[in-house]
Formats: C-alpha cells, structure tokens, sequence
C-alpha cells in the first residue's frame, strides 16, 4: 500500500519503499508509476465511476534498492514544470546513508567525475579527461557515528547537487567509506587460496581497501581514518535513503518541503544500537 505524503491535482508525493522500482521496467516486476495508477483509479471509480489511464509522470528516480521521498506529476503540465526545476537543480534532493567509517572530516564536499558502463549497471571514478566522463558533487556532514553490529559506522547526510547514476555510493566508496549493506561498490578482495581453505581473514567476509579509486586506483581525496574496512557480510541493500525533499509547487510556486526518516532495515538497527 502507498503511503502517500501529499497529493492534490497536479501532484503526488509518495515514499518508495525498499526494493520498489521507480518506473516500470522490461522485467514487468512491480513499480511506482503501477502502484500510483492503481491508487489514482481508485479514486476515480469511487468518485465519478469513470475508469481511464490516468496520466502519470516520472520526475526523477531512485534506484530499486534505494527507498524514500519521491514526486511524480499527475498532468503534462506539471511534469514539464518540475522537471525544469530538476534540470536547473533547484530541486533539492537529501538522503540519509551509512557509512562504514568514519570520514576525516565531519562536513564535505566530493567533486569527482564518473563514468557509467551500461554492460555492467556500474559507475567508476575515472580521469576528468575521460571520454563521457560526467561531473559529480554532493555535501555531506555527519550527523554521528557509533557502532552497527559490531563495527564503526556514521551516519550522514547528503545533498546531491549532480544527480549521477549510483553517485552517492560511488563517492564514498572511493575514499573507503563504503555504504553499509553495499555488494556493488565494496570493492572486496578475492581472498588468497590459503585463506580459502583455512578460514582466515574473517571468514567469507569481504575486505575494502581505504582510499583507493573505484577503477583506476588513484587515491580520491580524504578517506577514511582507519586503513581497511569490512564490509558486512550478508545479503542487505545499501543504507541509503531519500529523507528529505524540496521544490516549488509546478501551479502555485509554493516551496513545498517533504522529509521522512526511515524506519526499517540497517537504520532502524542502527537507531537500536546507538544513542541520538
């Protein structure tokens, strides 16, 4: 069921849940845009009995793993309105995430420049002289740090100013402050045959390089403080959520602020395990 945090007319505010495509895909596995059709002939039928696909418009997205504020257009309209806010980024976009580590510094900022491989669905920190190497920046501040499940951790807060594929993840990964829970971009190591066989090296558990660039090997800017990171181990998404939303309302240019922490997975445990 949605939770829908405001909707009128023109638009529909709504918290993607963990695991839920932003928009529909090939694989016909359940999306956003379905479910917000669903609940828009709901209202429909039950008001006037008339039944019509109704007009849904993707605005931005967030990836499937990724949970959180979200706003689609509801008229052609509205859709062209907010997405030139998205173009001129003054949609402001804010997320929660975990990091294994601790940064150097408690507020930030990371300028890199990223390349995607579509073959692969994956992001890297390359040369600005890349070809398709595209900027990217978001700030950042720690709200705290303490321990989740036995290992140190921060929690932060970032705010996307480029809204790059796998940005978040790929940033930080690189200066080896992987997101908790994140199989991708932890850049584990293949453990040596020894360690196979005996065990070592905590068993399966896979091991990050501190400030090592995703693919070309050049250090990224501060790191963390410690060398090496564990990543934990286990199958869990990464701990990234859109919290907070910003924009003008595309009719009434009213600043519209939307925010929602999450409630479940490794926030809610880190919650649990460390004091606010």
């Amino acid at each position: 069921m949605l939770n829908i945090l405001f909707e009128d007319q023109s638009i529909i505010v709504a918290e993607k849940p963990v695991g839920l495509e932003s928009q529909a895909t090939r694989k016909l596995e359940p999306d956003m845009v379905s479910e917000i059709r669903k609940h828009i002939h709901k209202l429909s039928t039950s008001a006037s009995g008339k039944r019509g696909e109704p007009y849904v418009g993707v605005i931005h997205r967030l990836d499937r793993p990724v949970g959180g504020i979200m706003v689609y257009a509801k008229t052609k309209e509205a859709a062209a309105a907010l997405s030139r806010q998205v173009q001129d980024r003054t949609m402001e976009k804010y997320y929660l995430a975990i990091v294994c580590g601790k940064p150097v510094d408690n507020v930030g900022n990371f300028v890199d420049f990223l390349l995607k491989d579509g073959k692969t669905n994956s992001s890297f920190v390359v040369d600005k002289t890349t070809d398709g190497a595209k900027r990217a920046e978001l700030e950042y501040r720690v709200i705290n740090s303490g321990v989740l499940d036995g290992r140190e951790v921060s929690l932060a807060e970032v705010h996307l100013l480029t809204g790059r594929h796998h940005q978040i993840r790929v940033q930080f990964a690189s200066r080896g402050l992987p997101l908790w829970g994140d199989e991708k971009y932890g850049n584990r190591e293949k453990k040596s045959e020894s360690e196979e066989e005996t065990g070592q090296n905590g068993g399966s558990e896979p091991v990050l390089p501190a400030r090592t660039g995703v693919r070309t090997g050049v250090p990224a800017g501060s790191g963390a403080r410690a060398g090496r990171r564990r990543l934990p181990s286990g199958r869990e998404t990464p701990a990234l959520y859109a919290f907070r939303l910003e924009f003008r309302h595309p009719v009434t240019g009213e600043v519209m602020k939307f925010e929602k922490w999450p409630e479940t997975g490794a926030f809610r445990r880190y919650e649990e395990q460390t004091r606010f």
